[in-house]
């Protein structure tokens, strides 16, 4: 089906003809790897509810997929999302057809270049499917290789972290709909139509690779606002702003908390944790020349800082009251911490009353 804001049919296939062939391997390791990562979902699903208390509940599956899989799911998310958008100014219908056409072309190239950077990932907007982790089984491969590490540690280490967005979404189902929500709610606020994200992304893809090199780093920017960060977040109105502030704290709070657990098993379970940790922490701070300028582009420094300003607020809110303290941030929307209160922890504290549990 083609929705009326994106051609889905040619951003999948855009996406799947561009994106690189997978890692060097044999038809035997490839299906012995498909078969460890579906092992180790499950042996990861135990370790993250014995860590967290939580469990994702049924109907929640881990499924391993190639890279052209994991575009056709993202593309249909993005379809479901859109689907949901009724922007301000109506286009005719010959601007709609041709900037379905040209907002297809901008998705199938951007994810075919993430379709080889992501490990894994939840569905969570999807209308075909309910609750699946994907697994994208040539890039666990890949970048164990680049890496150098130890396989079964690596992959076990990569499902934790997946296997903790899966229960985040699944022990919470009122989170979905929350955040869908407020990223439907973030469209219908623009005054910008798709068709003119896409040519701003382009050209900021042009203007970047001019660019001298520079390397992301693990620290939060000192300045939190959202303006002025970057080309997409200049775009944004008042309006716009404010659900993006919303957005980003969810999304850092996600992307933390599934830092956290996947260290919290500890070398006893991933024995060669210390050193996966350091080179992953490596390659992510210090991207290639075309990473950077594809990272910058799609705003992916950003991405980045999620992991470390959400693992420092949960790690700080962890020490204060436990972990049983801390899952009161999944009762409900007013639980959530505000982007303010996600670089200073103890407001959160304060405003909740969260008291440490004996």
């Amino acid at each position: 089906m083609t929705s009326a804001l994106i051609d889905a049919s040619l951003a999948s296939t855009i996406g799947r003809r561009l994106a690189p062939a997978g890692p060097s391997v044999s038809a035997t390791d490839a299906r012995a790897a498909v078969t460890m990562l579906r092992e180790l979902a499950g042996e990861a699903e135990h370790l993250v509810a014995g860590i967290t208390g939580m469990q994702a509940g049924a109907g929640h599956s881990a499924v391993v997929v190639d890279r052209g899989d994991w575009i056709d799911s993202n593309v249909e998310s993005l379809e479901y999302l859109l689907s949901s958008w009724t922007p301000r100014k109506e286009p005719s219908k010959l601007s709609r057809e041709v900037g379905s056409r040209t907002l297809a072309v901008q998705v199938g190239m951007s994810l075919s270049w993430l379709s080889t950077k992501v490990l894994g990932q939840y569905e969570v907007f999807s209308s075909n499917h309910s609750g699946r982790l994907l697994l994208v089984a040539p890039n666990i491969v890949d970048v164990e290789q680049l890496l150098n590490v130890d396989a079964r540690d690596f992959r076990l280490w990569v499902c934790l972290h997946e296997e903790t967005h899966r229960v985040q979404f699944g022990a919470n189902p009122w989170l979905v709909e929350y955040l869908r929500e407020l990223i439907v709610g973030f469209l219908e606020a623009s005054d910008v139509p798709p068709q003119e994200l896409a040519k701003q992304f382009a050209s900021t893809l042009r203007r970047d690779a001019a660019k001298p090199p520079t390397f992301l780093t693990d620290t939060p920017h000192s300045n939190h606002s959202v303006s002025g960060s970057s080309w997409f977040e200049r775009l944004q109105n008042a309006e716009q702003q404010f659900l993006y502030n919303q957005i980003t704290a969810v999304m850092s709070l996600l992307e933390g908390h599934a830092d956290v657990v996947m260290d919290e098993v500890g070398p006893q379970v991933v024995k060669t944790l210390p050193q996966i940790r350091a080179k992953f922490q490596d390659r992510r701070t210090n991207p290639s020349t075309l990473d950077r300028i594809v990272r910058s582009a799609l705003g992916m420094d950003a991405k980045l800082r999620q992991y470390s300003d959400g693992a420092k607020f949960v790690r700080h809110v962890v020490d204060a009251v436990g972990m049983q303290g801390f899952n009161r941030v999944w009762e409900s929307p007013e639980t959530l911490p505000t982007r303010t209160e996600l670089h200073a922890p103890d407001l959160w504290l304060a405003r909740t009353g969260v008291q440490a549990v004996a």
